[in-house]
């Protein structure tokens, strides 16, 4: 069962911008890739029309390269019910988001569901479900894929019941999809590493197992339950190698895309230089396939 959908988060930066990210997919050994499109952490982006988005489509026909991931900036927050401009900034944002994810030709943008940053957390879901009501439309061509979240200050989406009621209070709910990060749900207290099959077996009750779109595939450098959200590279952490396989290849996922997150680790050379770890992780992955 090797026909997985796997990759990494790749950058998008300099003259090559999306062509670039295509490339460094295909020197991991990719099938799919995760990228965002501007800087996580701002506003600021460069006009669509200078990413060389069909270049980078080209390449990744070329080389094999089938499924393209959007991830929306962690600065969209639309649970603040306490500073109402930074909703309003969340709120519009995320519709320019939607529409840069279409222009890059994919269907799927990864979203942190938000925070409820010390207001009472029922607060913060309703107003999520009103911010993506006044967003989503009944014919969008791509889909949110509401992150779960390890837990850490007052994130919202910690919980599948907290996915679900964000889920079932959006009139185009069709438009949501489920982002299922395998450190989060950890951190979270959801045992991934003793009783996947509990868990995933719970997920499909509350939420549904079908919405699932895409998985982020992080080992945790903390343990059950910690909620602390500290991504570690495959193996090295509390989920552990075995656990992280029976995800990537679990029979009800083979056609979801898989996207690593993990830490850069130090060169053999100069500990003080970090290098990508995905090329070595998506091959070990591959070698255990069943």
């Amino acid at each position: 069962m090797n026909n997985i959908l796997i990759g990494s988060h790749c950058g998008m930066s300099g003259k090559e911008m999306f062509l670039g990210s295509a490339k460094e997919a295909a020197s991991y050994g990719a099938n799919a890739l995760m990228v965002y499109t501007g800087a996580p952490q701002n506003t600021k982006r460069k006009d669509i029309l200078e990413l060389r988005i069909e270049e980078g489509h080209e390449y990744m026909k070329e080389h094999g390269i089938e499924k393209l991931v959007i991830h929306a900036p962690y600065i969209i927050n639309l649970g603040n019910t306490v500073k109402p401009e930074i909703y309003k900034l969340a709120r519009d944002f995320l519709a320019v988001e939607i529409e840069r994810t279409i222009a890059m030709g994919s269907d799927i943008l990864v979203l942190h569901p938000g925070s409820a940053v010390g207001a009472p957390r029922e607060d913060a879901i309703g107003q999520i479900i009103e911010g993506l009501n006044e967003i989503l439309t009944c014919d969008m061509k791509c889909s949110i894929a509401l992150e779960t979240m390890a837990g850490k200050g007052s994130e919202i989406g910690c919980t599948f019941e907290e996915i679900a009621a964000i889920i079932e209070g959006v009139r185009y709910s069709d438009r949501l999809s489920v982002c299922f990060d395998t450190c989060h749900v950890f951190d979270a207290g959801y045992d991934i590493a003793g009783d996947l099959e509990g868990v995933f077996d719970e997920f499909d009750r509350i939420v549904g197992k079908e919405r699932i779109s895409v998985f982020h595939i992080n080992d945790s450098k903390n343990g059950l339950g910690s909620h602390k959200d500290r991504h570690a590279n495959i193996g090295d952490g509390n989920i552990g190698f075995d656990a992280i396989c029976s995800v990537v290849y679990h029979p009800d996922f083979v056609n979801v895309p898989k996207i690593l997150e993990t830490p850069y680790i130090a060169s053999p050379e100069d500990p003080d230089v970090k290098l990508p770890p995905y090329k070595e992780e998506i091959e070990r992955i591959r070698q255990a396939a069943p």
